[in-house]
């Protein structure tokens, strides 16, 4: 698994890049990881709770989950919480990229993904989050906090300038350990990182990507 930053460049390809450019690098970064050419699956994200398990002819779906057998995935993030998971089953790897986002995290998208997992057969799934915005940086109204709050008490956080917030690396945490996962790392603050893409810092950004894949 990886995380990328800006050095790599936008991966998003509905941010108003050059597509051409978008698929150059998206080729660049699979020739860096040794991912076979033209494998890595990205999917359409629109912070819903469809988990697609994909095969090696799927096309991208629109989902915030995607779960496979071995298949390299991706995810895009520029403040969500883009989750990477590897689970065994006795077919060999399962593996499955999650865009948890604050509707998705209130939805329940990685407990789904997780259950998706486990019905696929994985057991053993380790967790790891990557870069997103903080519970100290991410400012929402009062009520929004107390709406997402109510559906994971642990994503509830005040901003390091005292005003309501939501933390969802807790939330996703949270989630994560209810349902027997181990997290094994959780990346740093988007906002606070000039080397990651922040739509809150930035607002017309690219997006940077979550990977998972195995070798062999």
């Amino acid at each position: 698994m990886a995380f990328t930053d800006v050095r790599a460049g936008n991966l998003a390809l509905h941010v108003g890049d050059n597509p051409s450019d978008v698929m150059s690098r998206r080729d660049g970064l699979e020739r860096a990881t040794g991912i076979a050419p033209g494998s890595l699956r990205f999917m359409e994200q629109v912070h819903g709770t469809s988990v697609a398990l994909m095969e090696a002819d799927s096309p991208a779906p629109v989902a915030d989950a995607m779960v496979s057998h071995g298949l390299p995935l991706a995810v895009m993030v520029a403040d969500c919480i883009p989750v990477v998971l590897v689970g065994q089953a006795p077919g060999g790897p399962v593996l499955a990229a999650v865009h948890a986002g604050r509707p998705g995290i209130a939805r329940g998208i990685i407990p789904a993904a997780v259950e998706r997992m486990r019905a696929q057969g994985a057991s053993g799934i380790l967790a790891w989050l990557g870069p997103s915005i903080c519970g100290a940086c991410y400012e929402v109204p009062n009520g929004l906090r107390d709406e997402v709050a109510a559906e994971v008490p642990a994503s509830w956080s005040s901003t390091s300038w005292g005003t309501p917030g939501l933390d969802l690396p807790a939330g996703a945490r949270s989630q994560l350990e209810r349902a027997d996962v181990v997290v094994e790392y959780a990346g740093p603050c988007t906002l606070e990182n000039e080397e990651l893409f922040s739509y809150r810092r930035n607002n017309r950004t690219g997006r940077f990507a979550g990977l998972v894949w195995t070798h062999g």
